[in-house]
C-alpha cells in the first residue's frame, strides 16, 4: 500500500542569518512532524519585539534562525500520539510547561530542529514555534485550537501580545474594579494592558510614555490620565495623579531595569503590584533596596499574562468578536513575507504597533 504519512515540504521561509541583518527570503524544507508534534500551514503571522530582541541577538543569539511566534495557521498534518487536532483545524500558538520550555534552539521534546535550507543545512528555530515561515512544525501542546469564525488577524494578536496585556491585568494582577493603574510603556502589550485592566473595571488607567503620539493611541485603548516622563512636573506625575498614594498596580511593558523600579515605586504601599512584562537584555540586572519590600509591595513576572491559553484563548476571542475587547485596533500595517523586513523598520523605528505579515499576499 501507498505510503500516507507526511512527507518533506518545500516552502517560503524568512531567514535570518545573521544579528541584526535584514532577513533573507528563502526556499527551505520542513520537516514532517515527529510523534506528539503538528505541522502547520501559516495563514498569517506578526512581529512582536521579542523577535526584535532575538534578531539583535540581544537573547539566544543563534544563527542562521527563523524567528516568528505570534502566528495563526491551520493544521496541515499531525504526527503520531496527537490527540484533539486534525488536519484543516484552525490554531494559534500556545505557551505549555507540560514541554521545557526554551527560546531555542531545538523542539521541546527531542532538541532537534525540523527546518533545512536549500543547501541541507539545519535552520535553528526560536521557541520551537519559527512562524516566519510558510510551514512549521510545533508540539501539540503548544497549540490552541481556535473558532474557526476567528479573523486570522485577531487569532494572531491573541497568539501573543494581545492576550499578554490583556492577561497581565485579568490574571495576573487580578484587577479590581474602581482600581487605578499604571502602565509603563504604550507599545501593543501596554496598549492590551490598558484594554484588560479596562475590562475589569479600573477607573484610573495611567499610561505612561515618552512618545507624545501615544496619548491619542492609549485613550482609545482605555487609558484615561496620560504622562510623559520627558516633562514631569509634580502634578502631572503618577505619584500626583493618585494624591500621593500611588496606583494599585502598575505594569512594566519596555524591559529596562529604570523603569521597572520606577513602576515598582509608583504603587501603593501595603498592597501595590508591580507586574514585569518587558524582555530586555539577558545581562540586565533589577536592583532595589531591601527595606522597599517591607513595605508590602510585591514584583511578579508574568508569561503570556497568566493565562491558560487552552481555555482563556477562546474566552478572549470571544470578547474581541462581541467588542467587549478592540485588540483590532493593534494592527496598524499589513505586508507580504517578501516585505517582511519593512515590518523590522516600522517596528524599530516605533513607527507601527503590530505589523500582519500573510504568507500569500
Amino acid at each position: 500500500m501507498e505510503d500516507q504519512s507526511p512527507k518533506p515540504i518545500r516552502c517560503k521561509a524568512a531567514v535570518c542569518r545573521a544579528a541584526g541583518e535584514p532577513l533573507t527570503i528563502e526556499e527551505i524544507v520542513v520537516d514532517p512532524p515527529k510523534a506528539y508534534e503538528v505541522r502547520v500551514k501559516i495563514i498569517c503571522t506578526s512581529l512582536c519585539h521579542t523577535d526584535i530582541t532575538c534578531w539583535q541577538g540581544k537573547v539566544s543569539p543563534v544563527f542562521p534562525r527563523i524567528l516568528g511566534h505570534e502566528a495563526y495557521g491551520v493544521v496541515e498534518s499531525v504526527g503520531e500520539h496527537v490527540e484533539g487536532f486534525a488536519a484543516g483545524d484552525a490554531v494559534d500558538n500556545n505557551l505549555c510547561c507540560a514541554v521545557p520550555f526554551m527560546i531555542g534552539p531545538g523542539m521541546r521534546r527531542d532538541g532537534t530542529g525540523r527546518f533545512w535550507d536549500a543547501q541541507g543545512n539545519p535552520l535553528h528555530d526560536l521557541l520551537a514555534t519559527s512562524t516566519f515561515s510558510e510551514y512549521t512544525v510545533m508540539d501539540m501542546n503548544q497549540l490552541v485550537k481556535l473558532d474557526p469564525a476567528v479573523p486570522p488577524k485577531l487569532g494572531c494578536l491573541i497568539s501573543c501580545g494581545g492576550a499578554t496585556g490583556v492577561g497581565a491585568a485579568w490574571r495576573t494582577a487580578r484587577v479590581k474594579p474602581g482600581s487605578s493603574v499604571a502602565i509603563f510603556g504604550l507599545g501593543s502589550v501596554g496598549l492590551a494592558v490598558a484594554q484588560g485592566a479596562k475590562m475589569c473595571g479600573a477607573s484610573k488607567i495611567i499610561g505612561v510614555d515618552l512618545n507624545p503620539d501615544k496619548e491619542k493611541f492609549g485613550k482609545a485603548f482605555g487609558v484615561t490620565d496620560f504622562v510623559n516622563p520627558s516633562t514631569l512636573d509634580k502634578n502631572s506625575s503618577v505619584s500626583g495623579m493618585t494624591g500621593g498614594g500611588g496606583v494599585d498596580c502598575s505594569f512594566e511593558c519596555i524591559g529596562v531595569p529604570s523603569v521597572m523600579v520606577d513602576a515598582f515605586r509608583c504603587t501603593k504601599k501595603g498592597n501595590g503590584k508591580t507586574v514585569l512584562l518587558g524582555l530586555g537584555n539577558l545581562e540586565d540586572e533589577l536592583r532595589l533596596p531591601a527595606h522597599e519590600f517591607l513595605y508590602g509591595k510585591c514584583i511578579m513576572g508574568s508569561a503570556v499574562g497568566g493565562l491558560k491559553p487552552k481555555t482563556d484563548f477562546p474566552i478572549l476571542a470571544d470578547k474581541c468578536m462581541s467588542n467587549e475587547l478592540q485588540l483590532d485596533g493593534l494592527v496598524t500595517h499589513e505586508v507580504g513575507l517578501q516585505e517582511i523586513n519593512k515590518a523590522f523598520d516600522l517596528l524599530v523605528q516605533g513607527n507601527s504597533l503590530r505589523c500582519i505579515i500573510w504568507m500569500d499576499k
